[in-house]
């Protein structure tokens, strides 16, 4: 809902000590450091010697094997992008749309040139707005430009029947990445939140503001994204779905927040007529409303002044473009230098045409055996999950029952969607980066809009093919693998089964066991909301579940600051159950042969190791620092040691002894 685009070694290593070179970033050996105990510390095992060769880059905030392989993807669309750039009379209008959004992008002197000029008639527009009765219309035309003042507003399966898409608002409107930024104390928030002030009026002031003027429209949108920020659920409360299933009738939205005329809203944004809808933070509204009743309006112009110009920022001029970096990526997460514009173009291409450029992709990057290997791989790990889960000694046979129905009729998509989203609405016009941009995402909104009221399409895809990442859907019970993770390290045909299960394999059970986490659990079969498990196996789940709380909130994420065992709580258990059932499967598989000895480590132990090296990675301290707030994931040295350190499997490969680091006196364990 955004505009803005989107966390020295010896001769055998030296390729390896340019990060950013082209090279494919598969699992190695060399990457070991062998003077280092598995049992003492595994992370500093697996990764010791590529951690030394691969401090993080200056135009980034963070390093690791998944940004080897997503600057390999990179490199990849850049070189298709540049070719679709070529005016050729034999371009495909994919590849017309592709190239010209991408040679737009690559305009910076004529973006330049133009100066703050392309905000000029959205800022008339909001100096013309007289009060709260103007705010409806206008806001469903700025939402469709990818802003998300305010509130998001578009449509989403139905928590209590997710064959069926709903409208639904979603609480949205704040700039800084949590509402920790705004309220919490202490010496390092204080100092952000008065980079944040001055940030805007430096920006203010590029849009055309005197100084003094600049400086007030800081001081207002501080105190109104603050106001905001009290009456937004923190990222743990948005992590259970029970709290942001609130269906409401839109008479009694109407009657909950009347500041706001939310009919008048609906008929601007051109949406199917819908008698319910979700509202996922009803106390936000309730504020939301409040506010606009008691806040001068001047005050909501010059916040819709700031969310244009912050939204758009990345588009214009060098000195919005600057600006917007040294506080966005500097100040916050600690970046050096800015990345160099054509992979900032890539990104904006893959974020507003993904499925566009996606099919060039795979044209390239995709190989069928990709998919037959995965499809193997999945039934494999479907088969350990099934075995795990009728074994469990804490599960009654009931629920049992209930979770392997649920595990059979999980959906698995690999590689990118059967059928692309067709970009025919989306102008793309060569002179028009901003323009480009806006006409993306208005067709995202519209897309959104326009299935209010419409059966679910379970063949459609929340990530492009290039990403290098997967998911899984709770109301579509499906998992995901694009394209883009199934490159090395995660997914290597010439390497050996061991290291395929332990990187890829892993993956898989992560996002298997996603269905059955703290969030997933409370999703049936069909994706429908709904409680499946006894009370006594409920409560036994959230026993198992705060061993993983505690565990992790034990771990230090920042200098000074421990991970938030609650908000990591769901990857946690993936990571434990997922790599738990990638060792039964890689056994399943192996069907009690052993694999031969490769570089010196059995079949186990280079499983481990797959899984040890994909999380390789180094941060910038401000990046750290924000993630403990931010993000579910823990990080690399905690996702890898955390899980071993759990597992007998790991203990009897490496042959650990009981007290050492990597041998946790109680273990946690869900699945």
């Amino acid at each position: 809902m955004t505009l803005r685009p989107l966390g020295a070694l010896l001769l055998v290593l030296s390729a390896w000590a340019q990060p950013l070179a082209d090279k494919t970033p598969g699992f190695d050996s060399a990457f070991l450091d062998r003077a280092a105990d598995p049992c003492q510390d595994f992370y500093q095992f697996a990764c010791g010697n590529w951690l030394a060769a691969n401090p993080v880059p200056a135009d980034r905030s963070v390093w690791g094997r998944f940004h080897e392989l997503d600057q390999r993807n990179l490199n990849l669309l850049r070189g298709i992008l540049e070719e679709a750039a070529a005016k050729k009379p034999s371009r495909t209008p994919v590849e017309q749309k592709i190239g010209d959004h991408y040679a737009a992008c690559m305009d910076e002197a004529g973006a330049d040139r133009k100066g703050a000029a392309p905000l000029k008639p959205w800022l008339a527009r909001i100096d013309k707005l007289r009060g709260p009765a103007d705010l409806p219309p206008f806001l469903a035309e700025f939402h469709a430009t990818g802003s998300g003042a305010l509130f998001a507003f578009g449509s989403a399966p139905d928590y209590k029947n997710s064959s069926q898409r709903i409208a639904m608002v979603v609480a949205a409107g704040l700039s800084l990445p949590e509402r920790s930024y705004y309220l919490d104390g202490g010496q390092q928030m204080e100092e952000i939140r008065k980079e944040f002030v001055a940030h805007m009026a430096k920006m203010f002031q590029f849009a055309g503001d005197p100084e003094s003027i600049a400086s007030r429209r800081a001081a207002d949108v501080m105190q109104l994204e603050t106001a905001l920020a009290e009456a937004t659920l923190d990222r743990v409360s948005k992590r259970n779905p029970d709290k942001l299933n609130n269906k409401t009738p839109v008479d009694d939205l109407a009657k909950a927040a009347p500041a706001f005329d939310w009919r008048r809203y609906f008929r601007a944004a051109g949406t199917p007529a819908f008698s319910d809808m979700n509202v996922s933070e009803p106390a936000f509204v309730k504020r939301m409303s409040e506010l606009l009743g008691s806040v001068p309006f001047d005050q909501w112009k010059s916040y819709l002044r700031w969310h244009l110009i912050t939204a758009s920022a990345a588009m214009l001029s060098r000195d919005f473009r600057d600006e917007d970096f040294r506080f966005a990526r500097g100040v916050l997460a600690g970046v050096k230098q800015q990345p160099p514009r054509w992979r900032t173009c890539v990104a904006r291409v893959d974020g507003d045409l993904g499925e566009a450029l996606g099919q060039k992709y795979v044209e390239k990057a995709f190989q069928h055996d990709s998919r037959s290997r995965m499809d193997t791989m999945v039934t494999m790990l479907g088969k350990a999950m099934e075995k795990d889960i009728r074994e469990l000694p804490w599960m009654t046979s009931v629920t049992k029952e209930r979770a392997v129905e649920k595990l059979k009729s999980i959906t698995n998509k690999v590689g990118h969607p059967v059928k692309w989203k067709d970009y025919a609405r989306v102008k793309i016009d060569r002179g028009d980066y901003l323009g480009n941009v806006i006409r993306a995402n208005g067709e995202k909104e519209r897309r959104g809009i326009e299935k209010i009221g419409t059966a679910v399409d379970k063949l459609e895809w929340s990530m492009s093919p290039p990403t290098v990442n997967a998911y899984y859907s709770p109301s579509m019970n499906s998992i995901n693998f694009p394209a883009g993770i199934l490159q090395p390290p995660f997914f290597d045909p010439k390497m050996d089964d061991a290291v395929n299960y332990g990187g890829i394999g892993a993956v898989i059970g992560h996002e298997l066991t996603h269905g059955f986490d703290d969030q997933g659990s409370k999703f049936d079969a069909n994706g429908n909301l709904r409680n499946w498990w006894t009370t006594e196996d409920g409560a036994e789940f959230e026993r198992r579940a705060k061993c993983f709380v505690d565990q992790y909130a034990s771990y230090e994420g920042a200098k000074g600051a421990n991970l938030n065992g609650k908000l990591t709580l769901g990857e946690n258990t993936a990571d434990n159950g997922g790599l738990r059932i990638a060792y039964m499967a890689l056994m399943l598989h192996l069907a009690g042969k052993e694999a031969p000895k490769v570089d010196g480590f059995t079949a186990a132990q280079r499983f481990f190791l797959g899984w040890g090296q994909v999380w390789c990675r180094n941060a910038t301290d401000a990046e750290d620092r924000r993630r403990v707030l931010t993000d579910p994931h823990s990080p690399g040295e905690h996702r890898v040691n955390g899980v071993v350190s759990n597992m007998p499997e790991f203990r009897e490969a490496f042959g650990c002894r009981v007290g050492q680091p990597m041998v946790r006196e109680n273990a946690c364990r869900v699945w």
